[in-house]
């Protein structure tokens, strides 16, 4: 909500957001644009243009299969219902969270945007991703899940389809829904004892890699550098949002366990 009443709710972060965009060339410059779907006949990357609901789908799909194969319910569940309180709110939000014009802006950037549902999507089943992972896959999970919405947050910027503040808003709110997911969790007992923490360092320098090459346009630096920024910074909170849950969860889960066996 902070996202939104800066830059959509007053004249100063409208401008600014605003500014961002160049009518008169559009997506074209875009590196990312024969990746993104809006070209004609090009293929998109998930969760882009077309490929958002199936995406979706699957991701769904796969969370189940993966809930029914490791049997860890409460995480199953957990994990769906990121994905749903997410792209519902997303959804939710561009219904009832309205883009006033308050600078006479052209008709084209009067929509409701935000938050990006594109966004949302690959946020949402990464972190759903790695509620399920077994411990020594998650790293790798959120690893990939960091690099998607790098990607992501970056293409949909670069081809002027979502502002920075929608990219951000998105992403928060799926944090957020991770975060309360993870504290509501049951204790686990027996919870394994020897977990392979994540490495920040490289997952961070790939998100960054990603997130200049799906931000990057020909025509502008500038621009090319805030979308970059912004999708990355999307994926640090992404990543250290997971990781530190995963770790609190870790901890709460498995210390009961540690401590009979010491004892």
């Amino acid at each position: 909500m902070a996202v939104y009443l800066i830059a959509v709710c007053n004249p100063f972060g409208q401008r600014a957001e605003n500014a961002l965009f160049t009518e008169d060339v559009g997506a074209g410059p875009a590196w990312i644009y024969d990746w993104s779907g809006q070209a004609y006949g090009s293929p998109a990357l998930p969760p882009l243009n077309q490929s958002a609901t199936p995406t979706l789908i699957v991701g769904m799909a796969a969370v189940v299969a993966i809930t029914l194969i490791r049997r860890n319910w409460w995480q199953g569940c957990a994990a769906a219902g990121v994905v749903t309180v997410t792209l519902a709110a997303t959804q939710a939000g561009k219904m009832f969270l309205p883009r006033p014009d308050l600078i006479g802006a052209h008709v084209s950037l009067v929509d409701p945007s935000f938050p990006s549902g594109h966004v949302g999507i690959a946020a949402a089943l990464s972190l759903a991703f790695a509620l399920i992972a077994s411990p020594r896959v998650r790293p790798y999970v959120l690893a990939t899940g960091t690099l998607w919405v790098a990607v992501t947050g970056g293409a949909v910027l670069a081809t002027y389809h979502h502002r920075p503040s929608d990219v951000l808003g998105s992403t928060l709110l799926a944090c957020a829904c991770y975060r309360l997911a993870t504290r509501l969790l049951p204790p686990v007992v027996g919870a394994p004892d020897v977990v392979r923490a994540p490495r920040a360092l490289p997952a961070t320098a790939l998100a960054a890699a990603g997130a200049l090459v799906a931000g990057a346009r020909d025509d502008s630096l500038t621009q090319s550098l805030i979308f970059a920024v912004t999708a990355f910074l999307c994926a640090a909170l992404l990543w250290f949002t997971a990781a530190d849950g995963c770790s609190a969860a870790r901890t709460r889960h498995a210390c009961p366990a540690r401590t009979r066996r010491e004892g």
